[in-house]
């Protein structure tokens, strides 16, 4: 069963001459659990568009999109916030960590606003941040982080939340070769072993590698690419 799935799905927007400007053309895809989907394309394809869609960050101009099996379309704002919280998990490629919070903090945020006792959050927050290998870095805010340390502080706290789908965008591209290989391996790991279902949109070739489908987004379209195309 697929935990993300998209059909139909389109986005055009009205451009500055008045005419149709089309972003995603009538896109379909099936993500399953334990499933890695790199989603690679030029700048200025779509790719961060169609992540928004995914995550039910924006709407689609047609078509729908699935999360674990339940429609987003026809809900109401406030719902598909509620289930956009419960299900998916957002890394970018800028970590986003609030700067007076130590990464324990800010790992736990996201539970304690869903109601998690502080208690319960810490021991989640604890536990993510020592998948992660910060295991002794809990206490430190981000600015005495890395810049590896506080992206994979960024993965802890998208998976607070126990999430079905991890969504990424470019979640190597500010960091240098050694960082962005053990966030790849990070991610494939966590794929596998937590059964998400996750779509990662990167120029990274390594990292688009590591997945077990690599699609490429061009005029709209998706379609599939042969890793050998991708690591050459």
């Amino acid at each position: 069963m697929s935990v993300l799935e998209a059909q139909g799905l389109s986005k055009s927007y009205v451009g500055g001459d008045g005419g149709t400007i089309v972003v995603l053309d009538a896109v379909d895809l099936q993500v399953a659990k334990g499933e890695m989907v790199a989603v690679i394309g030029s700048s200025g394809a779509g790719k961060s568009t169609l992540l928004h869609l995914l995550g039910a960050l924006d709407r689609p101009s047609a078509g729908r999109v699935l999360v674990g099996g339940q429609p987003i379309d026809g809900l109401e704002d406030d719902e598909v916030s509620a289930l956009r919280n419960r299900t998916v998990g957002f890394v970018f490629q800028f970590h986003h960590l609030l700067r007076e919070f130590t990464a324990l903090e800010n790992v736990m945020m996201p539970l304690r606003i869903a109601g998690r006792d502080e208690q319960q959050a810490r021991q989640r927050a604890m536990s993510l941040l020592e998948r992660v290998g910060l295991g002794g870095r809990v206490h430190h805010r981000p600015g005495a982080l890395s810049g590896g340390e506080q992206q994979r502080t960024a993965v802890a706290r998208a998976l607070a939340a126990d999430p079905a789908v991890l969504l990424a965008d470019e979640p190597s591209g500010n960091l240098d070769h050694h960082n962005s290989e053990r966030l790849h391996e990070l991610f494939t790991e966590l794929a596998h072993e937590l059964e998400l279902g996750m779509v990662v949109v990167t120029h990274n070739r390594s990292l688009a590698a590591r997945a077990d489908r690599v699609l490429q987004l061009e005029d709209g379209k998706l379609t599939q690419v042969g890793l050998p195309e991708v690591v050459a």
